[in-house]
């Protein structure tokens, strides 16, 4: 089954072309290689939380994204302003995610705890917060990476049950 993807990196400095992306490119091999996903859409935007609101809606009511991985913005910083952005636009919260992640990069670099990504569902969309640094971005995302595909096919209903 191939998962339609869509990532959305905040950062400043990116949007304004001072920083290559690396980030994003992490996600990319990541979502094509180990879990068969296809890049649909891409956007880099300011740490701005109108400009993050709505890249998310699009990318899930227009492109219609399976799963959505964002990058940057979920420090401590005054402009790290993606959690609330996601928050804004999420129907229900998926805790999980986020908690996951937080555990795993927390046994290697406690600063982990800094984070303050979270995770949820707009319409038939999973949309997961990631950190900015490719380092960041490649532990978070495979400390979830193995549930994915069953969550995501649990909602986009392209399976019916599940054991919990």
């Amino acid at each position: 089954m191939r998962w339609k993807v869509a990532i959305l990196t905040a950062s400043d400095k990116g949007f304004r072309g001072e920083r290559e992306d690396t980030s994003a490119q992490v996600i990319r091999e990541l979502v094509e290689e180990e879990m068969n996903g296809e890049i649909i859409e891409y956007r880099i935007v300011p740490d701005e939380m109108d400009e993050i609101m709505a890249a998310l809606i699009e990318m899930t009511d227009y492109y219609k994204a399976d799963l959505i991985l964002t990058t940057g913005g979920t420090g401590l910083a005054p402009r790290d302003v993606t959690p609330e952005a996601t928050l804004q636009v999420i129907d229900r919260l998926a805790p999980g995610f986020a908690e996951a992640m937080r555990y795993k990069s927390m046994q290697k670099v406690p600063q982990a705890m800094l984070s303050r990504a979270v995770s949820g569902i707009r319409n038939r969309t999973l949309i997961l917060n990631l950190p900015g640094s490719p380092k960041g971005v490649h532990e978070n995302l495979m400390a979830v990476m193995d549930q994915l595909p069953h969550a995501l096919s649990i909602l986009t209903e392209r399976e019916k049950e599940h054991d919990l």
